[in-house]
C-alpha cells in the first residue's frame, strides 16, 4: 500500500448541521459531488467528507454507537501564534465549543482545540519544528 491518506470520513449525527458547519462557520466550499447523502470538501492534499453516522457504520459493518472522545483529533497547523489565536477566536465569536483554549503546550508549539457539531477534535496549532510546502502542506523532512 502506498503511503498516502487520501480521505477523511467523518460520520455525523445530523448530516445537514455538519454541512453547514463546515462550510459557513469554517468556510470551507463543498465539492460539486456533494449531495443529500454525503458532502466533500478539499483539505489540501485531503479530502474530508462527512456522511451519516449510521450509514457509514452500516457500510463498515459496526454498530454506531458512540460515547465520549473518540480517541482520534485532526488538525490544522496555523504558521504563527498569533494565526492561532485569530481562527480560536473568530471560532468563539461564532459559537464554537472551544475544548481548550490557546496556550503554549509541552512539545515547543503552541495549540488549541474546539469541536465540531458531533465533537470531533480539531486543533489548532503552530509547530515551530514543521515547514509548508509552496501548495501549503506540511513538509515532514
Amino acid at each position: 500500500m502506498n503511503q498516502h491518506l487520501h480521505i477523511v470520513t467523518l460520520g455525523v449525527r445530523d448530516f445537514k448541521k455538519s454541512v453547514e458547519f463546515y462550510s459557513k462557520i469554517l468556510g470551507w466550499k463543498p465539492s460539486s459531488n456533494t449531495n443529500d447523502d454525503i458532502a466533500f470538501f478539499q483539505a489540501g492534499g485531503v479530502v474530508l467528507a462527512v456522511y451519516p453516522r449510521e450509514k457509514l457504520a452500516e457500510d463498515a459493518m459496526t454498530s454506531p454507537e458512540f460515547s465520549g472522545f473518540s480517541g482520534i483529533t485532526l488538525a490544522y497547523n496555523a504558521r504563527s501564534e498569533a494565526e492561532v489565536n485569530e481562527i480560536i477566536g473568530d471560532l468563539k465569536s461564532k459559537g464554537v465549543k472551544i475544548v481548550k483554549e490557546p496556550q503554549k503546550v509541552f512539545w515547543g508549539g503552541y495549540s488549541s482545540y474546539f469541536a465540531d457539531p458531533d465533537d470531533y477534535h480539531w486543533e489548532v496549532a503552530y509547530n515551530p519544528f514543521f515547514a509548508f510546502d509552496e501548495s501549503g502542506n506540511l513538509e515532514l523532512e
